[in-house]
């Protein structure tokens, strides 16, 4: 088992794993909108079409979960994707409740095709980062992840 340790006489929100996940994430928003402000598509639709391409989600409620949006705003960026036919929806057949999303031809290349993009602006920002740090920070970031879904789904206690 791993060592472990007395985060509360260390705590301040500086040096908290929680607020720097979270700042991280809404500066890593903020700038991919940022370089998405040419683009008819905006860093979010990008993301969700990401998801959708790579099997992540297939539904509007997982989507909704993964992108931490509300279902409101979910659905209302779902309208416009499928209104210029980069996804399309189909409500399930054992479930009427569940809608299941999937990228169009035209999505998927939409999809596609902004990925240099994405890399570009992620290899801009790792460039203080060596090769070792950069494959280390995301094998660490997929082991928190696991071990997040595990203590969610039960499997683990927090």
């Amino acid at each position: 088992m791993a060592e472990t340790y007395d985060r509360a006489e260390q705590y301040t929100a500086t040096n908290s794993l929680g607020y720097l996940l979270r700042r991280a994430h809404k500066l890593t928003m903020q700038v991919g909108e940022e370089s998405f402000s040419d683009e008819d598509l905006s860093f979010t639709q990008w993301v969700a079409l990401i998801q959708l391409r790579d099997g992540l989600v297939d539904t509007c409620g997982a989507l909704a979960r993964c992108l931490g949006h509300d279902g409101g705003a979910t659905t209302r960026m779902l309208d416009q994707l499928e209104e210029r036919g980069l996804i399309a929806r189909q409500r399930s057949t054992s479930d009427r409740r569940v809608i299941h999303l999937s990228l169009t031809p035209v999505g998927r290349d939409a999809a596609n095709r902004l990925v240099p993009r994405v890399a570009g602006l992620w290899d801009m920002l790792m460039e203080a980062f060596t090769p070792e740090e950069d494959a280390m920070l995301l094998s660490l970031l997929r082991r928190l992840i696991d071990r997040l879904s595990a203590v969610q789904s039960g499997e683990a206690r927090p």
